[in-house]
């Protein structure tokens, strides 16, 4: 049996990142990055939009994607003069009926005193300012002039994860098939292929697959896969102006954003319309039936767009409040929690990967206090919402 001091289960962009900022804050021992799927095709963070804002309700959200922000700002010093993950600096632009007018003033206020650099538009303001908009129904738009936009999440992933590499981290192939406790701490853990691993911490990264990881140690985490629709739109008639849109989040909950010459869009569904089957099948029919005439009643140059591709991606949902799970469980102490995001992994996957490294290293937060994101709350069943989840 193999031993490693830290031992990180899942690849994707939080569990890299975790592994990268031990080795770069100094931790010496020994790390083990398990991975069952190495191409990381369809991963939480391949699959993603690749969006980042700080247009969020909770002040750590925030600031974790404000940490994920510098990294993107510095991206050239943090992993070589060759890297670039494409950052598409044009904002994000979230729009709010007369009803929704005083929770979208609430996280504005929220949101500026946390540092995002983010204004309120009244509908006049909003049909000078992006003039292919239909401003029916509107009474305010939230527009963030920098530090929030899109990037290829393939690439932001790959350089942390080549960078643990190249820094001492083993990569493993391999799935969990059960975690072994002794004495109140997780001691080891057997993968499908029978090999066994023992570990120091073991940190859970899993992505979708970070709720049944915890019920192999006798923990009870509401995280699990749901299902979400990104359709790519060809729009021959789009102007220039719309090619630089940012990322637009309706009233409805639609959401659409230009890609390359192209636009993405998707909806997320009510809990009564959440597919039941976890598979990769795409349903055109939630398009046509559920977004199309919505969005073209929004922005009329819609009305000629045509579905030229999509794909399905899976995201960590945590069915409590739809916040990260970060931190150390408070009986099994060795096992970190670093899952959850529902959504937000990406942006936040950079931050979150940090706090783990510090409370390893450091045995609590240096950077950015994560305290109310702790497990504690999910075993009182006492949610910290997000309200701003798109």
């Amino acid at each position: 049996m193999k031993t490693y001091d830290v031992v990180i289960v899942g690849g994707g962009i939080v569990g890299s990142s975790a592994a990268y900022f031990l080795k770069k804050q100094g931790f010496t021992g020994t790390i083990a990055l398990i991975e069952r799927d190495t191409s990381y095709a369809n991963g939480c963070t391949a699959r993603s939009c690749g969006g980042i804002r700080q247009q969020f309700s909770t002040p750590e959200n925030i600031r974790l994607s404000k940490f994920g922000l510098n990294i993107l700002r510095r991206l050239k010093e943090e992993f070589g003069p060759e890297a670039d993950v494409g950052f598409h600096e044009q904002g994000y632009l979230i729009l709010a009926s007369e009803n929704g007018r005083a929770i979208l003033e609430e996280n504005h206020a929220i949101q500026v005193e946390n540092g995002a650099d983010n204004v309120l538009l009244d509908a006049q303001g909003l049909a000078k300012q992006f003039p292919w908009l239909v401003t029916d129904g509107l009474a305010l738009g939230c527009f963030g002039k920098s530090g929030e936009g899109w990037l290829d999440p393939y690439s932001l992933m790959g350089l942390f994860r080549k960078a643990a590499a190249a820094r001492g981290v083993d990569i493993i192939q391999g799935e969990v098939a059960s975690v072994k406790k002794t004495g109140g701490r997780a001691s080891s853990l057997t993968l499908t292929d029978g090999s066994e691993i023992a570990c120091g911490t073991l940190v859970n990264a899993g992505g979708t697959g970070a709720g049944a990881l915890a019920r192999m140690a006798g923990i009870e985490l509401p995280v699990g896969p749901r299902k979400r629709y990104v359709y790519v739109l060809d729009c021959p008639g789009a102007s220039e102006a719309l090619h630089k849109a940012p990322l637009t989040v309706d009233i409805s909950g639609i959401y659409f954003r230009p890609e390359g010459r192209q636009f993405i869009c998707g909806l997320s569904p009510e809990e009564v319309d959440e597919p039941r089957e976890m598979n990769w099948e795409v349903d055109y029919a939630w398009f046509e039936e559920r977004i199309w005439e919505t969005l073209a009643a929004r922005v009329p140059a819609f009305e000629a767009i045509k579905v030229v591709n999509a794909w399905v991606g899976h995201y960590d949902y945590n069915a409590l409040d739809q916040n990260a799970v970060i931190g150390p469980h408070p009986q099994v102490s060795n096992f970190l929690f670093a899952n959850g995001f529902s959504g937000h992994g990406l942006q936040q996957g950079p931050g979150a990967g940090n706090a783990i490294a510090e409370l390893i290293i450091h045995g609590g937060y240096r950077t950015i206090d994560l305290e109310r994101f702790g497990f504690e709350r999910i075993a009182r069943k006492v949610p910290l919402f997000e309200r701003n989840v798109i």
